[in-house]
């Protein structure tokens, strides 16, 4: 993959989690101020703090690993198994921009 269609995947990938994070903060704050009934509050307040964390802990991963990927663009190792340093397919990079491993590696790492 050419690096300007990788730096293009990138910044969408970004985009897109950015929001997402935005998105997820309104959503947490607005849940916040709205009045529940009290036999309601207890149970749906854990239930909705509980899915914000889970969706914010995804969403730090998720640019977590968009970081790693603009390093390795930078480095110039962007498309290369970080395992074996193998091609990873541009079909793959264009599903998944933040694609560290083949899917090969990927399903032998997950077991």
């Amino acid at each position: 993959m050419d690096h300007e269609r990788a730096r293009e995947l990138l910044a969408a990938e970004r985009e897109r989690i950015e929001r997402a994070i935005a998105s997820n903060s309104d959503a947490a704050t607005q849940d916040a101020d709205e009045q529940r009934e009290p036999g309601e509050r207890d149970s749906e307040s854990l239930y909705e703090a509980e899915a914000d964390s889970g969706r914010a802990a995804d969403l730090q991963a998720q640019l977590a690993a968009l970081e790693r990927a603009e390093a390795r663009l930078q480095a110039g190792t962007f498309g290369l198994s970080v395992d074996s340093g193998e091609r990873i397919p541009d079909a793959r990079l264009e599903a998944k921009p933040t694609a560290e491993r083949t899917v090969a590696e990927e399903q032998a790492l997950r077991g």
